[in-house]
């Protein structure tokens, strides 16, 4: 298997003193088809293309400081020492579940102020979700990042000295984490692209990448080795997809079930 003998470099492209990670390319690829996506399931919805450009921009911003604050929290004591590399982001350390909260906290308080329907909104942004979290893991593959307990077996990789966590230096391979999670949501963009098209329950979609989402992360956390606050006996990335799986499916799947979708745009600007 090609994974088991290849190092992979963070460095994409080096022109004079610009450096590209791929890290930050696949940011850039999954903003990008994760756009276009948007777009045309909002047209189909009947939603004008200048409301979803302005708001996928403003979007975009606080899912990009909710997910770096995540990790920063996750790596205080590192950044305390290093402020500066807080700006770093593409150079890897975005925490998904950041991303999740304060892009929803977004959309919440943007439906609110322009009326339009929370839960459609939710619905158009989730495909685009998933399938960006499919691609940006990559990124953490060539990062050599997002890897789980060491392991012989055929589904390995190989993680250099320099990156290997305190512990575990003596072992050469390690779980694909990245690569078992791209994998599951690139399953569940398609799921979510066919449920969209399909469903008559408005906010359907988006609780069912939130429920699946959260129920995945929650095992897998099992198998990840990085350093995190333990609470309960549990990592703090089981603790936060706890917490979303109790809310959504109480505070939102219990509430919408029985409710046919409404109409998807109150009004055709802000």
């Amino acid at each position: 298997m090609f994974f088991h003998s290849y190092l992979p470099n963070p460095v994409l492209l080096r022109i004079g003193s610009l450096t590209i990670y791929w890290y930050g390319f696949f940011i850039f690829l999954a903003f990008w088809l994760g756009f276009f996506l948007t777009l045309k399931l909002a047209e189909e919805k009947g939603i004008k293309k200048e409301i979803i450009i302005n708001l996928i921009f403003w979007l975009f911003i606080f899912s990009l400081i909710g997910a770096r604050l995540y990790h920063v929290i996750l790596e205080i004591n590192y950044y305390w020492q290093n402020p500066l590399e807080i700006l770093f982001f593409w150079q890897g350390g975005l925490g998904i579940f950041g991303a999740m909260i304060f892009g929803f906290l977004f959309l919440y308080f943007y439906s609110r102020k322009y009326h339009f329907n929370l839960w459609t909104l939710l619905d158009l942004f989730s495909p685009a979700v998933a399938l960006g979290i499919a691609i940006i893991r990559w990124g953490n593959y060539f990062n050599q990042e997002i890897y789980g307990l060491p392991t012989d077996s055929f589904l390995r990789i190989p993680i250099s000295l320099e990156n290997r966590l305190p512990g575990f230096e003596r072992y050469d391979f390690f779980q694909p984490l990245f690569f078992i999670e791209s994998i599951f949501c690139l399953f569940v963009f398609l799921f979510l692209i066919l449920r969209i098209k399909k469903s008559q329950i408005s906010g359907s979609t988006f609780i069912s990448l939130a429920l699946f989402y959260s129920t995945f992360r929650f095992f897998i956390e099992f198998l990840r080795i990085d350093p995190q606050p333990i609470i309960f006996d549990l990592r703090f990335g089981q603790i936060i997809s706890l917490l979303i799986f109790i809310t959504v499916f109480f505070g939102g799947w219990m509430t919408i079930k029985k409710r046919a979708r409404p109409d998807l745009n109150r009004r055709s600007s802000p």
